[in-house]
């Protein structure tokens, strides 16, 4: 059975959601502000929602606090619906925004939509290789072709490829790209991850110009795009 955390100040909503996650068969774990959801978030949960504006610690600062340490979606709950929280949301960790008042109905369907695209990442993880279109990943050779054509990928371009393409349409600031790839002691900045993708869709196009598979999302970073 997986489990979702939920951590909120509103009792009321948290309560409602959690009967009707219950009702669709997932184990249910409650914080009602931010410092509880930290500590529960030790027990690894597979999805977390997670409410923005909490009275001790807000969500953003929950997210940072835990997202090194958790792998799986987190899914904000607000009533702020400006752009500029719904970017800096997804650019410090968060995989979804939902803004209130929203349809319980379509939350569960976000949440169940997450956790099978969690299911396949972890399925993928297991394969030799991963298959996109006409672009093919093997995973223990560390190569990618496209129409089979080596695209001669450097190992830190390959890393990049291989990072996006297990967790497809999941969004990655650069900064969570420098670090996953790079490390927190790299001696770098940002601009190397545009660079370096950069010169991924360059050698791509030279043999496929129709198809990137690598999307930007304006102001918050990349992902890989689901409908190739």
């Amino acid at each position: 059975m997986e489990t979702i955390l939920i951590i909120d100040d509103e009792a009321d909503l948290v309560m409602i959601i959690k009967d009707v996650l219950e009702n669709n068969g997932y184990n249910v774990l409650t914080a009602y502000n931010g410092l509880d959801g930290i500590e529960l978030s030790k027990k690894k949960p597979d999805l977390i929602i997670l409410d923005i504006m909490m009275p001790d610690i807000d969500g953003f600062n929950v997210c940072n606090s835990i997202r090194d340490n958790i792998n799986c979606p987190i899914l904000f709950l607000s009533a702020r619906n400006s752009e500029a929280d719904k970017i800096k949301g997804l650019a410090i960790g968060g995989d979804d925004y939902i803004t209130k008042p929203f349809s319980v109905k379509e939350l569960v369907m976000r949440v169940k939509a997450h956790l099978r695209r969690e299911k396949r990442a972890l399925n993928r993880e297991d394969e030799d290789f991963l298959q996109f279109k006409n672009l093919k990943i093997n995973l223990k050779g560390m190569t990618v072709t496209v129409k089979g054509e080596d695209l001669n990928l450097t190992k830190k371009e390959f890393e990049i490829v291989e990072l996006l393409a297990l967790y497809p349409g999941q969004v990655f600031s650069k900064e969570q790209i420098y670090e996953k790839i790079w490390g927190f002691d790299g001696m770098g900045c940002t601009s190397t991850v545009t660079e370096h993708i950069k010169k991924i869709r360059f050698k791509i196009s030279e043999i496929e110009e129709s198809t990137q598979y690598i999307a930007t999302v304006w102001g918050v970073g990349y992902k890989w795009d689901l409908r190739q």
